[in-house]
């Protein structure tokens, strides 16, 4: 991609962040640690002349990889976040994975409610899963968080508001037209600090992670960011490949998103 083209993502991101503080009373963002997460809030900070001006939830089933925690304190006092910790329970649920499916959401829940947020910023992009590529930037969420897939609206982001009627918040998706090639190129160009385990060691890395439960390393010698790049162009191997909940049939992550998954 030319840099022309990355500067119109940048700056379409930039926007919509701006809006979505500005729209919204009380704003906050998921963050995993990741890398697309932690991109947003490197857009955030350049949106808001070097600071993340909203809280950011990191939802915790206590599993997470000891290098994730790791960063998640460190960067968190470098950028001086306002960080919330909401702890999920690890339970039977509909997905088969108990780590990471519909009791994360529930412990998001809970905090939306505690806090009262009206808007929540999150990292997904439309290239990760077919699921999501039917999201919108703005998206309402009812107040049982249920997304109503079938019936989205116009993105008329002008339009849009939680206090609309039978609306709970509004999910808020700036990195929706960054593909994985894209959000690499813009940590590398920003130099936005990213969790160690993307990096190959010992012939293998991490390229999507969740937690130690459902995420298993691929194979590759892609040690710097050049070379994940250089990797990601030539691969066919698909992102979510070691993520094994994506594994699972279309239509389930299809009901955990409808019921307010991230």
């Amino acid at each position: 991609m030319r840099e022309q083209d990355i500067a119109k993502l940048e700056e379409k991101s930039i926007y919509i962040l701006r809006e979505a503080k500005s729209k919204f009373r009380n704003v906050a963002a998921l963050w995993s640690m990741g890398k697309d997460s932690t991109a947003m809030l490197g857009l955030a900070r350049k949106a808001f002349l070097g600071k993340v001006p909203f809280p950011v939830i990191h939802i915790d089933n206590g599993l997470d990889f000891p290098e994730s925690y790791d960063f998640r304190d460190s960067l968190a006092k470098k950028w001086g976040m306002e960080l919330i910790v909401s702890k999920s329970e690890i339970k039977e649920e509909m997905s088969g994975f108990a780590c990471c499916g519909a009791n994360k959401t529930d412990a998001l829940k809970r905090t939306m409610k505690e806090y009262g947020f009206d808007a929540l910023i999150v990292s997904i992009r439309r290239d990760e899963h077919g699921i999501r590529a039917k999201e919108r930037t703005f998206s309402p969420r009812d107040r049982n968080f249920k997304w109503d897939y079938k019936n989205q609206p116009e993105e008329l982001w002008n339009n849009y508001s939680a206090k609309e009627k039978g609306t709970d918040h509004v999910r808020v998706h700036p990195l929706l037209d960054f593909n994985e090639v894209d959000v690499w190129n813009f940590i590398k160009v920003n130099k936005v600090p990213v969790n160690p385990l993307y990096f190959a060691k010992d012939g293998y890395r991490y390229r999507s992670l969740g937690c130690t439960h459902c995420t298993v390393p691929l194979k590759s010698d892609a040690d710097t960011l050049d070379k994940i790049m250089d990797e990601l162009r030539g691969t066919k191997v698909e992102e979510r490949s070691g993520r094994q909940q994506d594994k699972e049939r279309e239509y389930v992550m299809e009901k955990l998103r409808a019921l307010g998954y991230m």
